[in-house]
């Protein structure tokens, strides 16, 4: 006993050990970040999204446009800042009719490429096979003369479908700060503002103007949400079950023969729920997408990094918490109203499903490397299978970007793995080092060569990695408390409290330190870019194409080349 009881200081001292080192690469890492941060800043040049907001809500009055009220408003209240600005069009319509007339002009150019004759002969009935033959060229060209000339009549008559939202522009970044932070007007729902993204960052389909419109959207996304978590429980039952070989036996009492053998057994119990499970989850990144895309975001970096906290919350209920506390302690819902019994109840549940975390770290963790990411697996097939549907050539590949909502999620999924069993079962430690190591090579491999960005970042996920971290050494403290409760070492159970308690003070204070940094940028960094621009002789060219830089694409002329032998002239041209 006393040897044993000596074991459990030892895991003692390596919580609080653990605990101290892993909050000082914490701040390590948010103070080289944030001074990367300011560091890129100050080297970056003069960018668009800088000197430029976003208005919502423009209380347009009878008898004037939405263009001439933001025009009036920020000339008399802003007059010596005020640049310039760009009206908001609703043109989900035009952007569908540009999308079909770039698609239908690559097939053209595809299709004059190919040698063989009898490919350029279709059929004008129901997919290609019923009807008269026609000469795809001809036939697709005057689809395409038809489509050019509805799109542009559909820019003439978008240029009166305005939304009460504008990008304004400002002639320094102080200009476009000071803007941003002060209230407009005296009813908070109107002139509402908010950053800019990058011009190429803006996703133009989902544009929500109203703001009564984005609450909605939000409660609607919330609601889904919780659907969506709600209904994964399914498989993750369906998982649960092949882990128990009795209840299966008593379920199916015909296969008991079968799982009699040895290898079958520990083929069901060990590889085969935690690869159901993955294939589950694989669908649920792009739903996550589509949520954050709906919520009234503007612009892809917004919807990504709304879809990665989305999933990241949906990965650590329904991977861990739902696997631990299967059973009918997952539908106990009267032990939140008691937290006492909750150190107790993970203490339990979560060292149970150590071989099954290290089951999942092997089949979703390197196998998804391998696959995923280095091989990119899913793409190719794709790719493979539409090719000779789509007619798409080499010159048309586009390079991928790195989806974030999927991969960060995964990877501080397996650091709260990392950080929870370490001393509950170490033997995961060592799988979790393969996974990382791997994960370094390959990551930085299609970082360097395969994936290119869609926009910049600028650090603004690391808040996220922090906060999952402190989650994370809270958690672990939390049925560490449990654990030396259930051990009888209520001494060791007591001095564990004070734990989480230092480590919520420190996530507080890292939050007041840095993360104002990765929110706004501070005045002397301002003024000191302003400052620097007064000397740059290129910056009445940027103020030139700022006042340009956030007009919809879909509203800028078109023009496809008649001769479709050249195959690199661009679909979208801007007329001169």
């Amino acid at each position: 006993m006393p040897r044993f009881r000596l074991r459990l200081w030892v895991h003692f001292c390596a919580v609080y050990i653990f605990s101290g080192v892993v909050c000082y690469l914490l701040y390590y890492e948010y103070s080289y970040i944030s001074s990367k941060r300011i560091a890129h800043y100050y080297s970056s040049k003069p960018q668009p999204h800088q000197f430029t907001i976003l208005v919502r809500g423009i209380p347009v009055s009878s008898g004037s446009s939405c263009s001439e009220t933001v025009e009036k408003f920020f000339t008399e209240y802003y007059p010596s800042t005020y640049l310039s600005h760009s009206v908001v069009r609703r043109t989900n319509k035009l952007q569908r009719l540009t999308s079909d007339a770039k698609k239908l002009y690559r097939r053209l150019v595809h299709l004059k490429s190919e040698t063989n004759p009898q490919r350029r002969s279709i059929r004008d009935g129901f997919c290609g096979l019923f009807g008269h033959k026609v000469n795809v060229l001809d036939h697709y060209g005057k689809k395409l003369e038809t489509l050019e000339d509805n799109v542009r009549m559909e820019q003439l008559s978008v240029a009166g479908k305005e939304v009460p939202a504008a990008f304004v522009s400002f002639k320094s970044r102080l200009g476009a700060a000071v803007a941003l932070h002060i209230q407009q007007g005296t009813n908070p729902t109107e002139w509402v503002t908010e950053r800019a993204p990058e011009p190429q960052d803006i996703h133009w389909p989902f544009f929500s103007s109203s703001f009564i419109k984005r609450w909605i959207s939000k409660l609607l996304v919330v609601v889904a949400y919780a659907a969506v978590t709600i209904l994964f429980l399914i498989p993750v039952v369906i998982v649960q079950g092949l882990t128990n070989l009795e209840q299966l036996e008593t379920y199916f009492p015909f296969l008991e023969s079968i799982l009699s053998l040895t290898v079958v057994s520990e083929v069901i119990t060990g590889y085969l729920p935690s690869l159901i499970l993955q294939m589950f989850i694989a669908f649920v990144p792009p739903i996550m997408i589509m949520l954050s895309s709906v919520e009234g975001c503007i612009s892809f970096s917004q919807i990504e990094k709304s879809a990665c906290i989305k999933m990241l919350c949906f990965t650590i209920w329904n991977i861990f918490f739902a696997n631990a506390l299967s059973g009918t302690v997952l539908y106990r819902f009267d032990i939140f109203l008691d937290p006492k019994e909750i150190p107790g109840i993970l203490a339990d549940a979560v060292p149970a499903q150590a071989s099954f975390f290290i089951a999942y770290v092997v089949t979703s963790g390197w196998t998804s490397l391998l696959s995923s990411v280095l091989f990119r697996l899913s793409p190719l097939i794709c790719s493979i299978i539409k090719k000779p549907f789509s007619g798409k050539d080499g010159d048309e590949l586009k390079v991928p970007s790195i989806p974030y909502h999927s991969h960060i999620p995964k990877v501080l999924f397996f650091g709260l793995l990392g950080i929870t069993y370490f001393f509950l079962a170490p033997l995961i430690i060592p799988f979790l080092l393969v996974y990382c190591c791997l994960g370094y090579i390959i990551y930085r491999n299609q970082l360097l060569i395969v994936y290119a960005p869609k926009y910049d970042t600028g650090g603004r996920f690391w808040p996220t990695v922090h906060n999952s971290t402190i989650f994370s050494l809270v958690l672990m403290h939390i049925i560490a408390i449990g654990i030396f409760g259930l051990k009888n070492l209520s001494l060791a159970s007591s001095l564990i409290v004070p734990l989480p308690i230092l480590t919520l003070l420190f996530n507080e204070y890292c939050r007041k330190r840095f993360l104002p940094i990765f929110e706004d940028y501070p005045l002397e960094c301002l003024i000191k870019k302003d400052r620097q621009d007064q000397n740059d002789p290129t910056i009445a060219v940027f103020y030139n194409k700022l006042s340009t830089a956030y007009e919809d694409p879909a509203l800028m002329p078109i023009r496809h080349p008649r001769s479709t032998d050249d195959h690199n002239s661009p679909l979208l041209q801007a007329g001169v």
